[in-house]
């Protein structure tokens, strides 16, 4: 059994210390060793973009990269996109929009989405488009998603009552 690696990076925003075997994956860390579990593991391919994260800002698939990767950057999982116990907009909008069905992939998109919006205040649908195509959905037909984005842009505050900020517990009210 190899030795575990131990690591530091930011994750969330956080100084975060993990030790690991070094054979895992980033998704595999931050599911099992930091107890993140909103990234989803889907295909281990690369294929479905369940697993996306923000490394260093960048959209990244997470099943991909492994973790020893990782040292010393910044890490950003859905869970991070809640700030001071609000959901980010875009959050917002995919819950009011209905843009996340079963919700397997919504952490995949949100993520990504908002790698998006942080290098194109106002992206086109094409490009909206073009930057969640690495994401798939069964669910929504992709419609919903791509207005709730667009949603995003228009209200960079969240439009939901504040019946929907998170309680320090990380249960919805």
């Amino acid at each position: 059994m190899p030795n575990n690696l131990h690591l530091a990076l930011n994750v969330n925003g956080e100084p975060t210390e993990v030790a690991f075997a070094p054979y895992k994956t980033l998704l595999e860390v931050l599911r099992e060793d930091l107890n993140l579990c909103g990234t989803k593991h889907g295909c281990e391919l690369g294929e479905c973009g369940a697993c996306a994260v923000l490394l260093d800002g960048q959209p990244v698939l997470s099943c991909l990269v492994l973790g020893v990767e990782c040292e010393g950057r910044d890490v950003l999982t859905v869970e991070g996109l809640v700030t001071d116990g609000r959901l980010h907009p875009l959050q917002e909008t995919f819950a009011d929009l209905g843009a996340a069905q079963c919700g397997y992939c919504t952490p995949g998109f949100l993520v990504t989405a908002k790698a998006l919006l942080d290098e194109h205040a106002s992206p086109t649908r094409d490009q909206i488009r073009e930057a969640l195509a690495g994401c798939l959905c069964r669910c929504t037909g992709y419609q919903q998603i791509f207005e709730a984005v667009e949603a995003a842009i228009h209200n960079p505050q969240p439009i939901r009552n504040p019946q929907s900020t998170i309680r320090n517990t990380g249960e919805a009210r």
